[in-house]
């Protein structure tokens, strides 16, 4: 990470069909965001000075042979975290709540009861979710409060305001989750702290200063292919180094 670079939010991808969605989101509500591997190790993440981290949902079962685990020690960085379904329960599970496969599954549009808490305040007590789960958290870690409930999912939201820890069993990142923005946005600002100062303009001035970096008083040369790719690349490279662009 350049010093030009602004702090990430983390998103930790165990597999979603989602995770480049959320990192969108994240940009979204007017924050940087980057996408790394759960395979990550907690050294790498830490080395990436994250403002938040977001794990992300996946498909399997937190008790399946060889499936995604996250290190307890992530919670010692003393980073916020925000957790959405297969990271909700790695999440509850790596703190000591409980998750269980409670045989009530629930896949697309689910009814969500609001119990309380910051995330969902003044938003609808019953309001549609977009939920894909088989596994459930029963009980949440000690220290939280629950939040959120479904049919399916005892605990379908937890908090720790103190922490800066919260998380939901649902996917807020889809319009399937009409409040999902809203929730997601709370957490980054009001939980985490984050201002909403990035835009799309602030990671083109950084690659601009990058390649002015790079080549330094030399020349480039850049094949278009006719793509967007390749437009936008040539376009970002002639403005930072002018006529010496062939």
């Amino acid at each position: 990470m350049t010093s030009a670079s602004p702090r990430p939010v983390l998103v930790v991808d165990f597999g979603a069909q989602y995770a480049q969605l959320i990192a969108r989101r994240v940009r979204e509500a007017r924050v940087y965001s980057e996408v790394v591997p759960h395979t990550a190790s907690v050294a790498e993440i830490k080395a990436k000075d994250p403002q938040a981290i977001v794990l992300s949902g996946g498909p399997a079962s937190v008790y399946a042979d060889g499936a995604p685990s996250l290190d307890p020690a992530l919670f010692d960085l003393d980073v916020p975290v925000f957790g959405i379904c297969y990271g909700f329960q790695a999440m509850a599970q790596a703190l000591g709540g409980t998750v269980e496969h409670t045989g009530t599954s629930e896949y697309g549009r689910t009814e969500l009861h609001v119990a309380g808490g910051d995330l969902h305040a003044e938003l609808p007590e019953t309001q549609p979710v977009w939920m894909s789960h088989g596994d459930a958290v029963t009980a949440a870690p000690d220290g939280f409060d629950v939040i959120a409930s479904s049919a399916g999912a005892p605990v379908a939201g937890f908090e720790n305001r103190a922490r800066r820890l919260a998380g939901v069993q649902y996917h807020p990142e889809v319009l399937h989750s009409p409040h999902g923005q809203q929730v997601l946005s709370r957490f980054l600002h009001e939980f985490a702290g984050i201002g909403a100062t990035w835009t799309a303009a602030n990671i083109a001035e950084q690659l601009i200063e990058s390649v002015r970096a790079q080549i330094g008083d030399g020349r480039a040369i850049c094949a278009l292919s006719g793509g967007v790719d390749s437009a936008v690349a040539a376009a970002l490279v002639q403005r930072a180094i002018g006529d010496r662009l062939t």
